[in-house]
């Protein structure tokens, strides 16, 4: 399960969650909302698949740990005895890539975000939107491309921190684990290496995605240096001010 829910992921929280509902992880018994968790199911022919949307019918189990911890509990069996009852069933089929394929489910999702946000107008790309809304204060969220060159991202970071009055404190933004090639077949657009989000949902429904995506991998803590100067609370948690999660569990 996610450990550094102090940290952001590059943007002030508003509001609440999308779903506040509280679930929990098969494999290590916390407890988490529902969108921080991903969600597996079982196909019609009796395959576990990632449902990352929670959209498929029928009965779920719920995961909260990353990668590593995932395989290690399908090498032991560990995977099919919670499944099992979770699914209230042992006839199920675990396939062999099932961690790949969440990967990629989670990866799609986030990049889908983005595509969806760019469609809507919320998400900025170009170093000089960026930087304009950087310094007027405005930018949310500032993420770069893991080819970024350090200097645009350095002078990026540098705007953010001064329109967010947070000089000094080191955040620079997030790393992606993806390229700009993909950022911008992800978004339609050419050479796109950074991007920003001004609008306060916005940048919350895409920390939403990219931290599952991150934490699944691997790479949430790596990353946390870059947002511990983010204004506001975790955009990974419900604050303090917003109403307590409903404590259900059902599917």
């Amino acid at each position: 399960m996610r450990n550094p829910r102090n940290d952001t992921l590059g943007g002030k929280q508003t509001g609440k969650a999308a779903d506040d509902t509280i679930r929990r992880c098969i494999l290590s018994g916390e407890r988490e909302v529902r969108d921080h968790l991903v969600r597996l199911v079982l196909s019609p022919d009796g395959e576990v698949l990632p449902d990352v949307r929670a959209k498929a019918a029928g009965r779920g189990a719920w995961i909260g740990v990353d990668r590593t911890t995932f395989e290690a509990a399908q090498a032991k069996g560990r995977l099919r005895g919670a499944l099992a009852r979770a699914f209230k069933t042992g006839d199920f089929r675990i396939p062999d890539d099932l961690a790949e394929r969440i990967e990629r489910a989670l990866e799609r999702n986030a990049l889908d975000r983005m595509g969806l946000e760019a469609r809507a107008g919320t998400l900025l790309t170009g170093s000089e939107k960026i930087e304009a809304a950087a310094r007027a204060g405005q930018l949310n969220l500032l993420a770069h491309a893991n080819d970024a060159g350090a200097d645009g991202a350095g002078k990026l970071a540098q705007a953010w921190r001064v329109g967010s009055e947070t000089e000094g404190s080191g955040a620079r933004g997030l790393e992606l684990p993806v390229g700009r090639s993909i950022l911008s077949l992800a978004l339609g657009r050419e050479n796109v290496v950074h991007i920003g989000l001004t609008d306060a949902r916005a940048a919350k429904r895409m920390s939403e995605a990219l931290g599952r995506w991150l934490h699944f991998i691997g790479l949430d803590r790596a990353n946390a240096p870059c947002e511990s100067a983010s204004r506001g609370a975790s955009a990974m948690q419900p604050t303090a001010q917003e109403p307590a999660a409903t404590n259900r569990e059902s599917e």
